[in-house]
């Protein structure tokens, strides 16, 4: 399943619902202000097990956006629009967590 945040952590507690509620097929692509969450400084742990399990993708037009491409914690994948479209076939349902 691809669950999709778009909520800054600093702003409502979206992703931390998100990595209570995901199973071991699931996947987490942060967009809009949810590609805040990417920074190295507010990462998770279970974020961060997730990333280097390669379960963690990030719009990269919202990163860019949001100046934030220097600061990625490590193993976040960046996806264009056509990778999030991918990410929605491969997966079959979508969760938005807003």
């Amino acid at each position: 399943m691809l669950h999709t945040v778009n909520k800054s952590v600093f702003e409502r507690n979206s992703l931390q619902s998100c990595l209570n509620t995901i199973d071991d097929s699931s996947v987490i692509l942060l967009i809009e202000d949810g590609v805040i969450s990417a920074a190295k400084h507010t990462k998770s742990a279970l974020l961060a097990d997730l990333a280097a399990a390669g379960r963690v993708f990030a719009l990269q037009g919202d990163v860019e956006a949001r100046g934030i491409s220097s600061k990625l914690a490590d193993n976040i994948k960046l996806v264009d629009y056509e990778g999030f479209v991918d990410l929605v076939v491969e997966h079959g349902t979508a969760v938005s967590w807003v």
